[in-house]
């Protein structure tokens, strides 16, 4: 006997009904929303003499504030509380977790990747950034180069990971490939070429790639735009004074264009150290690939250990903050020279 299945009539009844009470909900959640902000802000506006001030502040900077300690301060207060225990947060256990983090040799595996990752991919997608903006500036119709260049930056880290991931993909010599790479080295005389993902230190690099494709027509636009903002006529003095070429890149360019150049190397920096998506998407952290942030998810939502995942987690944060500290005294200098 045939099991039976609902028509498709009685679904969509089923999943109305069960919808409207949800939107009902939020349209509610979002009426009171509106309805108390409205508030706030006619009383703001009713407000007089030495009051209105600090109750115009209030209004404006209060929601933003609530919203920043919800959102941000006490979920990190609590990760930092969360380091300092055990699995399931039953016991204190101290720094034993950050002991692990430091001692454990497959953590010293995911350190020395993130370390790599660090040294090479914001200097590499920096240089790069920076030697097509100078040459893609001298070519007629730049738009069409620079567009092409850039549009990886619209692919998410994961879309950027599949497509690599069909680049490198490998199947027997003998076989019809659909790798590109693979294909590339069968055609150059290679007979058999490794397994590129399986590959242990390759693996690692070649994963550095995908992150470096992405951010490289980043690194390219904001210092093409920083290259044109140099003036002109100290650029016409400079080559009176004789200097022309890479004297002239090394001794005009560079320097003119060095806060940019740190804001662009620190903002890949902080996105390399938050580094997930790609290792996630390519090799899941196996064949010696795994980075901090995704050994930090895999210890969190896997093996369902809270210590040790807050733990990797505090040592991310503390990785990113002196970068961020630079990057805003950098700004900071920047416009005191102004």
């Amino acid at each position: 006997m045939s099991p039976h299945f609902p028509s498709p009539a009685v679904l969509n009844a089923t999943f109305i009904s069960d919808s409207i009470p949800k939107v009902g909900q939020m349209l509610t959640a979002l009426a009171v929303f509106f309805a108390v902000f409205l508030l706030v802000f006619l009383l703001a506006a009713r407000a007089k003499g030495k009051a209105q001030s600090p109750i115009a502040i209030a209004v404006f900077l209060g929601p933003a504030v609530l919203l920043l300690l919800i959102g941000l301060v006490m979920p990190a207060l609590r990760t930092i509380t969360l380091s300092f225990f055990n699995s399931d947060s039953s016991k204190f256990v101290g720094g034993l977790n950050f002991g692990w983090a430091f001692t454990d040799p497959d953590m010293r595996t995911v350190l020395i990747n993130t370390v790599l990752w660090i040294l090479i991919a914001p200097v590499v997608s920096t240089s790069l950034g920076l030697l097509l903006a100078l040459l893609i500036d001298r070519m007629k119709h730049e738009s069409v180069p620079k567009s092409l260049m850039f549009m990886p930056m619209a692919i998410s880290f994961v879309g950027a990971s599949i497509i690599w991931k069909f680049v490198y993909d490998y199947r027997d010599p003998a076989e019809k490939q659909i790798g590109l790479l693979n294909q590339v080295a069968l055609w150059l005389g290679w007979k058999h070429p490794p397994n590129w993902l399986l590959t242990i230190p390759l693996n690692t690099f070649l994963l550095m790639v995908i992150m470096i494709w992405v951010q490289v027509g980043f690194a390219m636009v904001v210092l093409s735009a920083a290259i044109k903002a140099i003036p002109s006529d100290i650029i016409e003095a400079a080559s009176l004074d004789g200097a022309t070429g890479t004297k002239l890149f090394r001794t005009v360019t560079v320097p003119l264009i060095r806060n940019t150049l740190i804001v662009v190397f620190t903002t890949i920096l902080i996105a390399v150290l938050k580094i997930f998506d790609i290792v996630r998407t390519t090799t899941g952290g196996n064949f010696s690939t795994e980075v901090l942030a995704n050994e930090m998810y895999t210890q969190t939502f896997t093996q369902f250990d809270n210590g040790r995942g807050s733990a990797l987690a505090v040592i991310l944060f503390v990785g990113v903050t002196p970068v961020l500290v630079y990057n805003v005294l950098q700004l900071r200098k920047e416009r005191a020279t102004r």
